[in-house]
Parts: C-alpha cells; structure tokens; sequence
C-alpha cells in the first residue's frame, strides 16, 4: 500500500526519495546543527575560531547545499502532490522528518511553497495525527 507497483516510474522516484531523505538531506541538516552549536561547545578562548569555523561550513558549504536540495525538492513536488507520484507511500514518510524540522529551523523553509504544503499535508494525515496522539509529541530543536 505505500508502495508503488513493480516496473513503473513511480517505483523508481519511490526509491530514489526513500534514500535521498537519510543519504542526502538529513547529513546537511545534521551538519548545519553540530557546527550551529560548536561555538557554544568550547572554551570561551576559542569561541572565535569555532565561530570562524563554524561560518565557514555554512557559507562555503551547507547553505549552498541546502539552498539546492531545497530548490530542486520545490521544483519535484511543483510536479506532482507526493514525492513518488501521485500516491502517498513511504518515501514520503522518510522525507517528512527532514523536511518537518527544516520547517522549524529555516527561514528559506517559508519561501517555499510546495515543500510547505507537503509538509502541511503530513500534518493533516490522520495517521499522522493518531500517531502524536499514541506516540506523544516532539519538539524541533531550534
């Protein structure tokens, strides 16, 4: 059911965002984190090099990263409602996490329409809301 059939394209962008979500946009976001904290994580005399560092991997790397993986997901949901087609299925799953807790923590995030909705639409799933309900709910670190 969260599958799309064997032998059709669906398949294919199913499995493609099944793995983009952990392979390819949670390592940034997971980066972007660790070193938004390392100045605040070391002695007070180096606060200035982990702060120069830490600048560094956003403006150099991370940003620039994002900004396309944002882009081209916005250009991928501005084709079709679900990540795979037109069906909700796992890959959707997968690709709610990053995407709720970029929702918290990015001010592109809000420039975007379509990853907006998508993650709009999450939250609107009953599934989604039984399982708050039973699991409790969670807080995006900011």
């Amino acid at each position: 059911k969260l599958k799309p059939a064997s032998g059709t394209p669906e398949l294919l962008r199913y499995r493609y965002f099944l793995h983009y979500a952990e392979g390819t946009l949670m390592p940034l976001l997971f980066m972007k984190l660790v070193f938004g904290r390392l100045p605040s994580r070391v002695p007070w005399f180096m606060k200035p090099v982990a702060r120069a560092i830490s600048a560094g991997a956003d403006k150099s790397l991370l940003n620039p990263q994002i900004g396309t993986a944002f882009m081209f997901l916005e250009s991928e949901l501005s084709q079709r409602e679900w990540f795979a087609g037109s069906e909700f299925s796992a890959a959707d799953i997968q690709m709610s996490f990053p995407l709720e807790a970029s929702a918290a923590r990015s001010p592109l995030f809000k420039q975007l329409p379509k990853l907006s909705a998508f993650v709009e639409r999450i939250h609107a799933r009953p599934a989604y809301k039984r399982a708050l309900e039973k699991g409790g709910g969670y807080e995006m670190l900011k």
